[in-house]
This record gives structure tokens, C-alpha cells and sequence, in this order.
């Protein structure tokens, strides 16, 4: 397994596939990071790869967060976070100073994105959770309220994780199995295709996908795409044949 990248949400465009269908994508300023310090099993209770991104004075640190980079002997970074390694994989593929870019990455590459969600303040259930409401009719008065939420004195109170209005968004979200459409190095820039989490010129995080490991998807043809769909219609159809 391959650490990640730190990076900043710019926005949303679009780009045209070699087939000429447009995509829309979204650009993250990837990089460059660097590698600071690792995470040992024996010392830290677990194995993993601490990484910064984006240059800082020295005058905006405190003394503490200064002596880290320092040990390391590094310069000072905005932002310091960790990618976990499974035991067992030799840390000794990356240095402390290594820079880090874009370069880990391959063109229409799976991997999976984490990032802070909109924060969108107190909602009703409504739109928090998609309840459907209640009578239309006209003079009701619960179109859009919660209704009952518990029994009576039995069990007495309301269960834990019941769906209520309350503050919605501003939340960790990783969205998983996201395509690379194009790698800018000149740039340190990575069009992924579809949308991230989080507003424009947010920190996230860019790392190969845990579930779909070094696959790469790349855009296939129409007529491509419709003859595997009939050859996958045709296999399911004679597997469900009764004998």
C-alpha cells in the first residue's frame, strides 16, 4: 500500500475523453509534501507515515510544533497529517525530507478522497435525513414535523441515533473508487472526475483506493461499453436457467 498526497479542493470544470465525452472533474492542488517523521509499532503503538504540506513561516508556529520539524530537519509546513501502513510493510521505502508529488499517482487511476463536508448549520429532519413528510391535506399540521419518537413507558425513552433535526454537514467524508481523469506535474495538479468533499480551498486527502488497489479504468468506447452490458445480461440470464 502506497501513502497519499495533502492537498486543496480548487473547484469544479470540465475535460473532454479521448471519445470526446465531456467530464466533469474536479481540481485539487496536490502536493508537493514531504515526509516528516514515521510511526512504529514498538514506540507509538502503530505504523504510519506523517507527511506536510503547504510552507509556513517559522514565525507562525509555536515553539512545540516548531521542534518537530526541526528534529526532523525539515522546513515548517500549514498542515501535518498521518497515512497509516499495514503492519508488516517495510517503511523503509520513503525517507524523512522525501518529497512527494503527484508522481504516485497514474492516469485514470482509482483512488479515494477524504475531506470536511459543507457545513449546512441546524436542518429539520426533512431535508437531514429525507423523511418524506407527513398528510398534504389541507389543515394538517404536521407536514414537515418529527411526529412520535418514542413509546410510552415502555422502553421510556428515546433510543440512541434516532433521526432528528439537528446541525447537519461539517463532517469527515471520504468518497471511495474516484477516477483520475488527468495528472498536471507541472502544476501539481490531479483532475479527479465527480465531486469531493468539502468548499474550495479545503485541505484533503488523496490516496490510492483501499478496496480497488492499483486498478486502472480507462474510458472505453459506447459501443464497448453496450456489447459488455448484452454479455453480461446474456451470462446472468443462463446462470438463472433452471436446470
Amino acid at each position: 500500500m502506497s501513502i497519499g498526497l495533502l492537498g486543496k479542493k480548487l473547484g469544479m470544470t470540465h475535460v473532454y475523453d479521448e471519445y470526446g465525452r465531456r467530464l466533469a472533474v474536479t481540481a485539487v492542488q496536490a502536493g508537493p509534501c514531504m515526509v516528516l517523521q514515521f510511526r512504529e509499532p514498538d514506540r507509538h503503538g502503530y505504523q504510519a507515515v506523517q507527511v506536510g504540506f503547504e510552507p509556513i513561516k517559522e514565525s507562525r508556529l509555536r515553539k512545540p510544533e516548531l521542534g518537530q520539524f526541526k528534529k526532523a530537519g525539515t522546513s515548517p509546513f500549514r498542515f501535518v497529517r498521518e497515512f497509516r501502513v499495514p503492519p508488516g510493510v517495510n517503511g523503509g521505502e520513503w525517507k524523512v525530507g522525501q518529497p512527494l508529488t503527484v508522481e504516485l499517482f497514474k492516469a485514470y487511476e482509482l483512488v479515494d478522497v477524504t475531506g470536511v463536508s459543507i457545513g449546512k448549520g441546524f436542518q429539520g429532519g426533512m431535508k437531514r435525513w429525507h423523511w418524506k413528510g407527513g398528510p398534504k391535506t389541507h389543515g394538517s399540521t404536521s407536514h414537515r414535523r418529527p411526529g412520535s419518537i418514542g413509546s410510552t413507558t415502555t422502553p421510556g425513552r428515546v433510543f440512541r441515533g434516532h433521526h432528528l433535526p439537528g446541525h447537519m454537514g461539517n463532517a469527515r467524508v471520504t468518497v471511495q473508487n474516484v477516477r483520475i481523469v488527468k495528472i498536471d506535474l507541472a502544476h501539481h495538479l490531479l483532475l479527479i472526475e465527480g465531486a469531493i468533499p468539502g468548499v474550495e480551498q479545503q485541505l484533503v486527502m488523496v490516496r490510492k483506493s483501499i478496496k480497488r488497489p492499483d486498478v486502472i479504468r480507462k474510458p472505453q468506447a459506447f459501443q464497448t461499453i453496450v456489447e459488455e452490458e448484452e454479455l453480461s445480461k446474456t451470462a446472468k440470464a443462463i446462470k438463472a436457467k433452471p436446470k
